[in-house]
């Protein structure tokens, strides 16, 4: 029996890019083949303007994923804006009838219709920046580098204001399985939070904490990619 190939796009955090899971490609999953996903205005899309809206995304990615995996098997990992990313790219495939989807992975996020009522938007740079801060639970390394901090800003600005007015384009449950992971000392989302990603699909829900706060994805790369191996829609 011939095993197909299953492409896991991989939808970055607020500020981030597609180079974080460009490592993950050098780790190597045995029949998986990693889909880093970029955002524009940051890495080699520098030059495009962000998306401030999660309907823009969807609509801009979701083809460059089915293309990106052709007649491979798709997964969907997120964390944090990348979770609801995907939870609506998810969507959107199973809107137009992808035969493919085979599994979302959301990191580090309530489920999608639990908004957040503190919000960061419009605030004044460093207000803003407190708050991105206390929001993310770890401070960028850009934050300390007043020429790194310029050409970031703009960029997180439009992914926190993304975030930050994000609701959910519906209510009819999924019918992938989802598996939520979270870091076992999070302290932005619960665990009770995290588990409300079972709300919003038919099929099977895994719920898996791994040692770390809400960025646990920085230094436990194998454990949560051993997670991702293991699951069925690696099998």
């Amino acid at each position: 029996m011939v095993t197909q190939q299953l492409f896991l796009a991989c939808l970055p955090f607020a500020g981030g890019g597609a180079g974080f899971f460009r490592e993950w490609e050098k780790r190597g999953i045995p029949e998986v083949t990693v889909l880093p996903i970029q955002l524009p205005g940051r890495e080699e899309r520098f030059i495009d303007d962000p998306f401030t809206e999660v309907a823009d995304a969807v609509a801009e990615l979701t083809p460059k994923i089915v293309s990106g995996a052709g007649d491979g098997n798709i997964a969907l990992f997120g964390h944090s804006l990348g979770a609801v990313l995907a939870y609506e790219i998810a969507r959107e495939l199973e809107r137009i009838g992808h035969p493919g989807l085979r599994h979302l992975f959301v990191s580090g996020s309530p489920g999608p219709h639990d908004g957040r009522t503190e919000r960061a938007t419009g605030l004044p740079d460093e207000q803003f920046i407190a708050g991105v801060q206390r929001f993310a639970g770890y401070r960028h390394a850009a934050f300390d580098d007043p020429d790194l901090l310029e050409v970031l800003l703009p960029i997180l600005r439009a992914d926190v204001e993304m975030h930050e007015n994000y609701l959910a384009t519906g209510t009819e449950p999924l019918s992938v399985p989802i598996t939520s992971l979270r870091g076992e000392h999070d302290e932005l989302v619960s665990r009770e939070q995290a588990e409300q990603w079972a709300e919003v699909t038919r099929g099977s829900f895994t719920y898996q904490e791994l040692p770390g706060g809400h960025m646990y994805l920085v230094d436990e790369t194998e454990r949560l990619l051993q997670v991702i191996a293991g699951s069925p829609a690696c099998g």
